[in-house]
């Protein structure tokens, strides 16, 4: 068997989540649009003078290149390929998304459509486009991807009653893939509605 390390360059990709993997590296983990989720170690780019450091940020549209055949690749460059300014009440929208894509997307299993999807939803919610609108949008193009979606034609998410209607319905499918577990980022979404409400 071949030991040659497969390479992968200038992929389209963004940034889904990243944690410490030492004091100066991390894992990330990032979607890119031929190859899928990928998960790897960003070596050194907790450094100040890391070349990595400014570049790997969330939702910005990326250029990654990686080398590896394990399920952690070594990322070995990154170049940004774009600009998107998500900020203010855009941002848990925007996570929602990413938390949604690692729940439902196996490593590794390309889903060019969808990375499309995603990339005009950042740019519609950095936009100022209304969130509820994008989310539906989005919700149903993931399930029509990861194979549960709706026999229906989708439908008209700006008219008001038809959002309200599909958001139950899109979230009750969502959760039925789920398992019933509970998203972090709608959990936090919830509780600053609630927070909004009692200080009305």
């Amino acid at each position: 068997m071949s030991k040659r390390r497969t390479r992968i360059l200038d992929a389209e990709a963004y940034l889904l989540t990243a944690y410490d993997w030492s004091e100066t590296s991390l894992i990330a983990h990032v979607f890119s649009k031929d190859h899928g989720i990928i998960v790897g170690v960003a070596k050194g780019a907790k450094r100040p003078y890391s070349v990595m450091r400014p570049i790997l940020s969330h939702f910005h549209p990326l250029l990654l290149s990686w080398s590896g055949q394990g399920e952690v690749k070594t990322f070995i460059r990154a170049e940004n390929n774009g600009f998107c300014p998500i900020q203010g009440r855009a941002l848990m929208p925007a996570w929602y998304m990413n938390e949604l894509l690692l729940k439902f997307l196996a490593p590794e299993d390309p889903h060019a459509g969808l990375f499309d999807v995603y990339a005009d939803c950042l740019r519609q919610l950095a936009e100022g486009s209304n969130e509820n609108i994008v989310l539906r949008h989005f919700e149903w193009q993931l399930l029509e991807e990861a194979g549960y979606g709706v026999e229906d034609p989708m439908p008209d998410f700006s008219e008001p009653a038809q959002n309200r209607r599909w958001r139950k319905q899109l979230r009750q499918r969502l959760d039925e893939q789920l398992e019933r577990r509970s998203l972090k980022t709608r959990d936090v979404i919830q509780s600053l509605h609630s927070l909004a409400k009692t200080q009305v």
